[in-house]
């Protein structure tokens, strides 16, 4: 019988990095929810689990700088890419109405991606670590004025109540993970490559190293500078 994957994330039980493993991997996972991203990666690291899940950019609000920041820091290899289109969701305690909330709470990133409508809803927004972790808190602090942003799953996890799906500002919200372990994968003839490397403080250091792609035929999708 074969060993169900361990597989690592980022957040709580219902996280969209949960949901991402669900749709990467077509067979039974068990996950492992890790507090932080550090965490995550350290458990790939330390052999606790096979694989992690790792946002890396949205198409909304950029990319995850801690993420590639720990990439460069480890020798971790890509295994594979998800796009997952993200739909966000006013969550609550089953017994408030939406007209009662004063504070909501959830990842800085959710928060960010549902701007106009928070704005529109006329509710302070608080920043936590996660998603799923908002709902969970809300679940705990029993108050009536409180709501957090996070996916319809975590609601169904939590026994809380969904008060308004699709809250997200944007049609095209997408983010981006990479699956990560120690094993890298064969070269499958359509691949990406992603570089990181310093240019001399020069007039054209850019230009003359990004010229040696066009040279090459090498199509560029993403440049950024940190």
């Amino acid at each position: 019988m074969k060993t169900k994957e361990r597989v690592a994330f980022q957040g709580e039980r219902g996280a969209y990095s949960e949901e991402a493993i669900l749709s990467f991997f077509k067979s039974d996972v068990i996950v492992s929810p890790c507090p932080t991203l550090f965490d995550t990666f350290e458990a790939v690291l330390k052999k606790e689990v096979d694989f992690a899940v790792v946002p890396v950019e949205n198409s909304l609000e950029g990319s995850i700088n801690e993420t590639y920041d720990l990439l460069l820091s480890t020798d971790l290899q890509v295994q594979g890419e998800i796009n997952l289109r993200i739909h966000h969701s006013l969550i609550a305690r089953p017994e408030i109405r939406i007209g009662k909330i004063r504070t909501v709470y959830s990842h800085p990133q959710a928060l960010a991606q549902c701007r106009k409508f928070i704005r529109h809803l006329g509710v302070t927004p608080i920043a936590t670590y996660d998603t799923a972790g908002s709902v969970k808190l809300i679940r705990e602090k029993k108050s009536n004025g409180i709501a957090a942003i996070a996916s319809t799953r975590a609601a169904s996890i939590y026994g809380m109540k969904v008060l308004k799906e699709g809250i997200e500002d944007a049609s095209t919200n997408y983010t981006r993970f990479f699956v990560l372990s120690f094993e890298d994968v064969p070269p499958t003839g359509n691949d990406k490559t992603s570089i990181v490397f310093s240019a001399k403080h020069a007039p054209g250091a850019l230009f003359v190293a990004l010229n040696e792609f066009a040279e090459k035929e090498i199509n560029l999708t993403k440049i950024e500078s940190r």
